[in-house]
């Protein structure tokens, strides 16, 4: 059998800067997942580490280090990680890396969320035991894009079961959260003394949010409010007017509706 993966390659072209993903069924039935590459195709297990592997009988090492905290008396490991093990960690960092972008493309934002959740304890396992700060400083500098794809797969998440305001929270978070990773560690100013411009990670967080208000189901009353700008800026007074008064009639405001009228004998028992 040939080892040549040419014909896979060129049947599945690669596009500078676009993410292209799918899954693909394996010789033993199983979905195996594929990202095409500039210099071929990762194909990636979907669930546990993305290579199949159980380091250390775990299921992946972040795993292995969580369990080796809770088995500790203070729930801390006893020893700082050396730069041997923060490589191993690093390369399973990228592999959930890829898979990330694998996950996205196809519009699996829950597994987006699980394995971005993995990547921001790893990111917190080096920073809390790595031997030196350096080592530690090379996966804090992860943070910011980790947590701008799991506040957007949250998003997406939520929105996806109608929850807007879920989806907005989620996105503020991140917004938050990333902006003060960013105060802590970074220089607000340029060195020329002008503000610093912000994140790009903010900024596309912050685009995320107009559109969820765009996706955003309106309200009745939102939908008159939009309708009466647009006569009144249409000089259509008439239809105006009509608006005004639908729009105080939800609002509770009205005492009646404006085209119902008493009738005579309706007046006369009234006045007895």
């Amino acid at each position: 059998m040939s080892k040549d993966i040419s014909r896979l390659v060129d049947g599945w072209p690669y596009e500078p800067g676009e993410v292209r993903a799918r899954w693909i069924e394996a010789d033993d039935g199983s979905r195996k997942l594929q990202l095409r590459l500039d210099l071929g195709i990762f194909q990636m297990e979907p669930t546990g580490r993305p290579d199949g592997t159980c380091p250390r009988g775990a299921i992946s090492l972040r795993d292995f280090y969580i369990e080796e905290e809770m088995r500790s008396p203070d729930e801390k490991l006893p020893y700082k990680l050396d730069n041997d093990a923060c490589a191993e960690l690093q390369l399973e960092a990228m592999q959930y890396y890829y898979r990330i972008m694998a996950f996205y493309a196809l519009g699996e934002h829950k597994s987006v969320v699980k394995d971005c959740e993995h990547n921001l304890d790893i990111i917190d396992i080096v920073s809390d035991y790595a031997a030196d700060d350096e080592t530690a400083w090379q996966f804090n500098q992860l943070f910011p894009y980790m947590r701008m794809m799991l506040a957007r797969a949250v998003a997406e998440v939520a929105m996806s079961r109608d929850r807007f305001d879920r989806a907005a929270r989620a996105v503020k978070d991140g917004i938050r959260q990333i902006e003060q990773f960013f105060a802590e560690n970074y220089e607000p100013q340029n060195a020329d003394g002008t503000p610093a411009p912000p994140p790009a990670e903010v900024i596309s967080l912050r685009e995320l949010l107009a559109d969820i208000e765009r996706r955003r189901p309106k309200s009745e009353a939102e939908n008159l409010r939009a309708e009466l700008a647009r006569a009144v800026e249409l000089e259509n007074y008439e239809k105006a007017a009509f608006l005004r008064d639908q729009l105080k009639r939800l609002q509770g405001l009205a005492t009646r509706p404006p085209d119902k009228k008493r009738s005579r004998s309706e007046s006369k028992e009234n006045r007895s």
